[in-house]
């Protein structure tokens, strides 16, 4: 009888799947990992579930067919990525968005199924607050004293940083730094990087990102794994150009902090589907010349490390995203520097978690308004 009702399923298309995933059924894994973003279409925005980087399910849609089968349990979808980060352990939520991509490939052609290219990808979540590292991988740091660069990395401190970062016996490294990234930086897959108006030096940092899940106030490191929702991408991209008038040390917002200088997404990759962010294979290509091939296991302090200690510096809310840096292979750090000029094309991808794909255009036309 069970092998009975399977069949019919796969032959009946979306009233089948549905009944197939009845909330009377025992949660399970989706055989395939699913990705979650944000995406447009026809005026409006809505979360979406994403199956193998091609097929995207509308979360609202997927879940009204379930619940129009007897017996089904009613769950409120989240408004948006934010909110489904936070709601995810909670009330069901995560059981049934395996459910939706249970029903989603057992009924391909249902109306709430989406091909990724009839629709909008917009950032995955918008943060309240974007952390990135700083000289997170000891072959960049590096490459950048080679350069000159200010933002080398100093020898390690003999101390540790009271109430932030306690330094344990026999570590050598040096503490762990971030600076705050503009949220109004932040543009999706498939939006253009515009190079700012007389600025030249425009480099690429190719990063995998942590997605806070839970209000995160001074983690321990060894807990701070159960505060991390997921991982996506970032491309820091950086303004190599310095201020021109000598003040010391760096200035943060004109490097890191011009319109379109944090592009991220495409998707988030829910962090059961992530089996160890620090064995992972990242790739930097520019116009299709490959710029950075390294790894996530040479990071300076893990990404549990980052977490950690960026909370207790300020509270992390869910959806805020902790940037863990960039290994060795920036342009300004070359022989020859390499900057990013209008017509090329930067694709950052992470092993596991996506690729991450901008091109790169001239400014953006200016406008005034009258007072």
């Amino acid at each position: 009888m069970k092998r009975l009702m399977v069949a019919i399923v796969l032959a009946t298309g979306l009233a089948g799947a549905g009944q197939y995933l009845s909330a009377a059924q025992p949660a399970a894994q989706s055989p395939e990992p699913f990705k979650l973003g944000t995406f447009a279409q026809a005026g409006g925005t809505f979360a979406g579930l994403v199956l193998g980087d091609t097929t995207v399910v509308h979360l609202a849609e997927a879940n009204a067919a379930i619940e129009r089968e007897p017996g089904a349990a009613k769950i409120a979808m989240p408004r948006d990525l934010k909110d489904l980060i936070a709601r995810y352990e909670q009330g069901g939520l995560k059981d049934r968005l395996h459910a939706i991509a249970r029903a989603a490939r057992a009924a391909s052609g249902a109306s709430y199924v989406r091909d990724r290219q009839a629709v909008t990808v917009l950032p995955p979540v918008m943060p309240d607050t974007i952390l990135n590292a700083a000289v997170n991988y000891t072959e960049h740091a590096n490459e950048m004293a080679g350069a000159g660069a200010a933002a080398a990395a100093p020898p390690p401190p003999p101390d540790s940083m009271p109430g932030l970062w306690q330094r344990k016996p026999g570590d050598t490294r040096h503490n762990p730094y971030l600076f705050i990234k503009p949220r109004a930086a932040v543009i999706a897959d498939g939006e253009a990087i515009r190079l700012p108006p007389g600025r030249e030096k425009i480099d690429w940092e190719c990063e995998l990102n942590a997605v806070v899940g839970r209000t995160a106030s001074h983690v321990p490191v060894e807990r701070a794994a159960d505060y991390i929702f997921g991982y996506t991408l970032q491309n820091d991209v950086s303004d190599r150009g310095g201020r021109g008038d000598g003040r010391h040390g760096s200035d943060w917002l004109i490097g890191k902090g011009h319109d379109t200088f944090a592009p991220v997404g495409p998707f988030i990759v829910p962090r059961e589907f992530v089996k160890d962010p620090q064995k992972l294979a990242i790739k930097f290509t520019l116009s299709g010349k490959l710029m950075q091939d390294s790894n996530t296991d040479r990071m300076t302090h893990t990404v549990f490390e980052m977490v950690s200690f960026a909370s207790h510096i300020l509270t992390l809310k869910p959806g805020d995203l902790v940037s863990t840096g960039s290994p060795a292979g920036v342009g300004t750090a070359r022989a020859t520097p390499i900057y990013m000029k209008a017509g090329d094309l930067s694709v950052c991808s992470i092993e596991g978690i996506g690729t991450l794909t901008n091109p790169v255009a001239g400014p953006a036309p200016t406008s005034t308004s009258a007072r």
